[in-house]
């Protein structure tokens, strides 16, 4: 059982392979749902492999036959859940197709809390989990963006995206092991408003009414990373308008160092002149 836990071919393989479900009796697919559904109540911290078997009306050992561990049903879980997520509008600019699989994206970690602590560097992906990247990387690539960029950017917004859900796993832990609500907690320390006055930027804030009408975390943040790759976007253009000739078009040989080169050739540089002359 250890073993097999262990194995990476034995993971991929499990994760990888066409399964049908076989009616009543015990299968991955049903051990999987089952397992969801207590992670959907419990977070990733309350699965157990014990408590599957509970839902499904069998013996913990009679799983270990299917899923040689907690953590490879982790990665049967994510690879379901991702596989769910609905593909983003085939129309429209990369900016909105983007948007529009971001939010798509976080909506999925809404409903399932305990997706954004399935995530890590040796996490092994399943197809759901790899067509949701190539999704993603799909649209980027379009953009005219080095392939390093195109990866960087992925990760970067899904990144956030994880970040932003790992707040809300947080809140509601935090809101199930005090029995209040974040505006209940935070209401009474009233000691500590008493100390803040004491800073002049908080204060001027606060009474200007910047708590007032918080902005939506998630847009604000999604909206500032689209921004900054937009920006990179239109920099990678201007560069390739920059080493192309202003009169015919042609790429330009830039040298290593010194001023920039305009024209490919004299030809170039007096037509030009010409067609500034006559004009």
């Amino acid at each position: 059982m250890g073993d097999r836990a262990n194995d990476p071919d034995e993971g991929v393989e499990l994760l990888w392979r066409q399964r049908r479900g076989q009616g009543h009796g015990l299968d991955v697919e049903r051990i999987v749902a089952a397992a969801i559904e207590v992670a959907d109540a419990e977070g990733l911290p309350g699965l157990s492999m014990r408590k599957v078997a509970e839902r499904l009306g069998f013996t913990t050992m009679s799983l270990y036959r299917h899923v040689p561990g907690r953590e490879r049903l982790v990665d049967l879980m994510r690879d379901a859940v991702l596989a769910r997520l609905p593909a983003p509008p085939g129309q429209g600019s990369w900016r909105e197709r983007l948007e529009a699989h971001a939010r798509l994206d976080w909506e999925l970690r809404r409903r399932h809390l305990w997706l954004a602590e399935a995530r890590g560097t040796r996490r092994l992906p399943g197809p759901g989990a790899v067509a949701h990247y190539e999704g993603v990387l799909a649209i980027l690539a379009e953009t005219g963006l080095a392939p390093s960029e195109v990866v960087a950017a992925a990760d970067l917004l899904g990144g956030f995206i994880d970040a932003e859900a790992l707040t809300l796993v947080e809140a509601a832990r935090a809101e199930d092991d005090s029995g209040l609500t974040h505006e209940e907690w935070w209401s009474g320390r009233d000691s500590l408003y008493d100390r803040l006055g004491a800073y002049p930027t908080i204060t001027a804030l606060w009474e200007a009414g910047g708590w007032d009408h918080p902005e939506d975390r998630f847009a604000f943040g999604l909206a500032r990373i689209l921004d900054g790759i937009e920006l990179l976007i239109t920099r990678k253009r201007d560069e390739t308008r920059d080493d192309s000739c202003r009169m015919c078009g042609r790429p330009l040989d830039q040298p290593a160092s010194g001023r920039r080169r305009t024209y490919c050739s004299r030809a170039c540089r007096q037509r030009a002149y010409r067609r500034g002359r006559s004009g």
